[in-house]
């Protein structure tokens, strides 16, 4: 049995598999129909077996599955002209997890790892003029594991695995299959990405890799390394052509093969180079090099598409502890974004188009940066490609989070056959900016209390760290230096902790202290590190959302199934009590979730501003969470089903290139004035201290030329200085502007939402269509404070703003994306505000 990782190229033949396929468990008599790629949780919601995972705590009942063996059969035909070919052979893209694989009932494949694609060698097996039997066995995850658990000698941390007996660490599997605290546990089997069929004569192009040497104004200079599998010796011909959307350069070249896997260098140089840019900084251009491979009786194909960037991550001992930002194009680059988890539990369920929908949400709100966060799966090529043409540069884990690893020989080949599998396959990217070896683990084993809580000896100790050196410290820096040489790898994230505010000086932090140890908000603005990689606080998605999961008798934070759907042990109460100290109570269950999205959105706030405030010390901030792989609570920005909640709006605002920050400090109001542009920018600063009635007690304006890639203060005035203010009813407003245009607005409040004295609004509003859109002006004669438009009837509406405030005399107009006219949404629209929520 033969059988090697393969990293997919095109060849002279590739065809994806896709005869029926059938499936049952392994001890059943009844075959169902099937759907490849896919999974076992989905056939049997497919077939009617089993309810919806998502509904209510239907998930409760469906723990059986992971428990199961499951058989997937398919009979395909092998057409005549696969028989021009000397080489067949079938490629598995991903088996999920433990699968034997037998063609016509011999086996040719055992995988173990859900990371890894394979591809066997079959034209001998194959029948032709006759059907051909593919039939998978998946051995159940968890029986698999089982043994392995009840013979360690000690017991592994697997904080995120939610059964009794927590074996989801000796799997190489998603680990949030197994849960988390914002996802169920559903540990899925199956053929979860294609197969394909593929065919060539003489030699096929295995790798095309593309090394970066220069890049200058004038000329980038690039080797193409191409990694040639032959079956004979002899020449060949070589074309390599060069696309810049615009024009093409082909270069021809001869070579001579041996029987074997040989390596042909082929340079490549382009004059005047177009730079790929993160988003807004620059264009994102894109190169696509095509290398084909001619011999005698044939030959294959490949192709790359790059961007030219020089890109470092920054991370040394420094004046004031330990750097780490990113420099692009020779330029420090500020990171906004967000942590990303698995956009679903069944990842098949996940189409191109939802992909394109989450690319589009990050560049709306100004991201430039995001995280696929160790707990998941390596992303498919498509989001990759996605990436890069949006721009948004990834953070990439290794699927490595929470946990200890076993570290035994078979174990660690299993995980550099993985690294080297998706090295090889994502190098490529422009937008690939880092590998990091794992998500917490160094700074769980030094701060969580895992050696007392699990009553480890030193030779314990001894063997776990000397498992964790092997893994991260050896195994996968070597497989990045090997694979990705000069592309930056760390061992783990954080860096530092956030127990000890001298830590907040060394590299990356996740800050937990709001949410997990109950800190009050403000604390954002005092634990600052140099790069915040995760943060967060929770909210539950809006009504409409929450009805596709419940049914009116769940709608209260405390029933069964919200509590059910929230899944972090202290969620709803932590939310409540952060509530009750913010907020007034909510009149009724739909408030209670406007109103927590609100808190969300204000935490988040507060720290992004504090983050961006505090440049270039701090240079970049992530927080948790993008998205969401169910509908439930979570610290998400964006719900399952793709809404936008208020954190994702208010980011939106917060990420621009440039801001405007008042602030409170001492007695004084201070406005900060960040910018993320490579170049300075002349605008004019206007300041006004009002009445939430309308009066206005003060009003400034100064123009200002603000530096490039800076943050500074432009303006302080103590606040005894002015009379007339009330702190209940009072807010001081900022707006820059440049040609006419407002570039940013925001409000200071001088105290929380609980104790501001709000009026109630009178909106007047007019919707019309206009060029091509549907257009809403909005007016108050007060401060209509959050304001929140929604359509109940269009699950998928949107509006370029939500959840804003609108001051006293002013208008305001955004567009509504919706399927609906104008009239019908004039007759549909609800227009809800903060008081809305708690007054009758």
């Amino acid at each position: 049995m033969n059988s090697t990782p393969h990293f997919a190229i095109n060849t002279n033949l590739c065809t994806e598999l896709s005869s029926p396929w059938r499936f049952k468990e392994a001890n059943g008599e009844v075959w169902s129909p099937a759907s490849v790629p896919g999974c076992v949780h989905l056939d049997l919601l497919s077939n009617g077996i089993i309810s919806d995972p998502f509904f209510r705590a239907n998930e409760r009942e469906l723990q059986w599955i992971e428990k199961g063996d499951w058989e997937y059969r398919a009979e395909f035909e092998a057409p005549a002209e696969w028989l021009k070919f000397e080489n067949l052979e079938l490629e598995f893209a991903g088996l999920d997890t433990f699968a034997e694989v037998y063609l016509n009932g011999e086996v040719i494949l055992r995988a173990d790892n859900m990371f890894v694609g394979w591809r066997i060698a079959v034209g001998e097996r194959l029948r032709f003029g006759e059907a051909n039997d593919l039939h998978i066995i998946f051995q159940s995850p968890v029986k698999r594991a089982m043994p392995r658990y009840e013979n360690s000698r000690f017991r592994y941390p697997a904080v995120n695995d939610q059964a009794e007996k927590q074996v989801s660490i000796y799997s190489r599997k998603a680990p949030y299959h197994y849960g988390w605290d914002w996802g169920p546990r559903l540990v899925t089997s199956g053929v979860w990405r294609p197969i394909r069929v593929h065919g060539w004569n003489q030699a096929r192009i295995c790798e095309l890799q593309l090394q970066q040497q220069t890049l200058t104004a004038d000329v980038a200079k690039l080797q193409a390394q191409i990694t040639v599998d032959s079956d004979f010796t002899g020449p060949a011909e070589l074309r390599l052509t060069l696309k810049d959307g615009v024009s093409s350069q082909v270069q021809n070249f001869s070579a001579k093969l041996h029987e074997g896997i040989q390596t042909v260098t082929l340079p490549v140089t382009i004059a005047h180079p177009k730079i790929w840019w993160p988003n807004g900084l620059g264009q994102q251009h894109l190169y696509l090099i095509e290398v084909e491979l001619v011999t005698v009786k044939g030959g294959s194909s490949a192709s790359r598409r790059i961007g030219l960037r020089a890109l470092e991550v920054i991370n040394e001992q420094d004046a004031i502890g330990e750097s780490f930002y990113l420099k692009v194009n020779g330029a420090p680059v500020f990171m906004k974004g967000a942590n990303y988890v698995p956009p679903d539990s069944f990842p098949t369920r996940v189409t191109r188009e939802r992909y394109d929908k989450m690319f589009q949400d990050m560049r709306a709100a100004n991201y430039n940066m995001l995280r696929v966060w160790g707990g998941g799966y390596y992303e498919d090529d498509y989001f990759y490609d996605l990436a890069d043409e949006y721009g948004i540069l990834i953070w990439q884990d290794f699927m490595f989070a929470c946990s200890l690893y076993p570290a035994d020989e078979t174990f660690l080949k299993s995980i550099e056959l993985e690294a080297i599998y998706n090295i090889k396959r994502l190098r490529h990217h422009p937008s690939l900016a880092l590998w990091c070896g794992n998500n917490e683990i160094a700074v769980a084993w030094k701060e969580w209390g895992w050696q007392d809580n699990y009553g480890y000896s030193e030779d314990d100790k001894k063997e776990l760290d000397k498992g964790y050196e092997a893994i991260f410290n050896q195994a996968l820096p070597n497989a990045v230096r090997r694979n990705d040489a000069g592309r930056f790898y760390f061992p783990s994230s954080p860096i530092s902790g956030w127990g000890n505010p001298a830590e907040f000086n060394c590299g990356d932090n996740h800050f937990w202290g709001v949410w997990h140890a109950g800190w009050p908000f403000e604390d954002y603005q005092t634990y600052i590190p140099r790069f915040m990689s995760e943060y967060g606080f929770q909210s539950f998605p809006d009504i409409i959302t929450t009805s596709k999961f419940a049914e009116p008798q769940d709608f209260d934070p405390f029933s069964e199934v919200m509590l059910h759907h929230q899944r972090s042990g202290q969620g709803n109460a932590l939310i409540k009590r952060y509530l009750e100290e913010w907020y007034h109570p909510p009149k009724n269950f739909p408030s209670f979730l406007y109103i927590g999205q609100l808190l969300q959105a204000e935490a988040i706030k507060i720290a992004i501003e504090a983050h961006r405030r505090a440049k270039p010390f701090c240079m970049g901030t992530l927080y948790w969470q993008f998205n969401d792989c169910w509908p439930g609570a979570s610290w998400s920005g964006i719900d399952y089903f793709g809404r936008w909640k208020a954190l994702h709006y208010t980011v939106e605002a917060a990420y621009k290139p440039i801001i405007a920050i008042p602030v409170l400090e001492g007695g004084r109001i201070g406005v900060y004035v960040v910018s993320d542009e490579l170049s300075q920018r002349k605008v004019q600063l206007t300041l006004s201290l009002q009445k939430f009635t309308g009066e206005t007690i003060w009003s400034g304006n100064t123009p200002l030329i603000i530096p490039a890639n800076s943050s500074q203060l432009v303006w302080d005035e103590m606040l005894a200085a002015f009379t007339g203010y009330s702190e209940s009813d009072t807010l001081f407003h900022v707006e820059l502007w440049a040609d006419a245009k407002l570039l940013f607005g925001n409000t200071l409040y001088f105290a929380k939402p609980l104790e501001l004295e709000l009026p109630r609004p009178n909106l007047n509003w007019m919707i019309k269509e206009e060029l091509g859109h549907v257009a809403i002006n909005l007016k108050t004669d007060v401060l209509a404070k959050n304001v929140h438009l929604v359509l109940t009837e269009d699950e998928t509406a949107h509006f370029s703003r939500n959840y804003f405030d609108l001051l006293p005399g002013t208008e305001t107009k955004l567009i509504a994306y919706t399927k609906f006219t104008a009239e019908e949404i004039a007759a549909k629209i609800q227009f809800i505000t903060l008081v809305d929520s708690y007054l009758s």
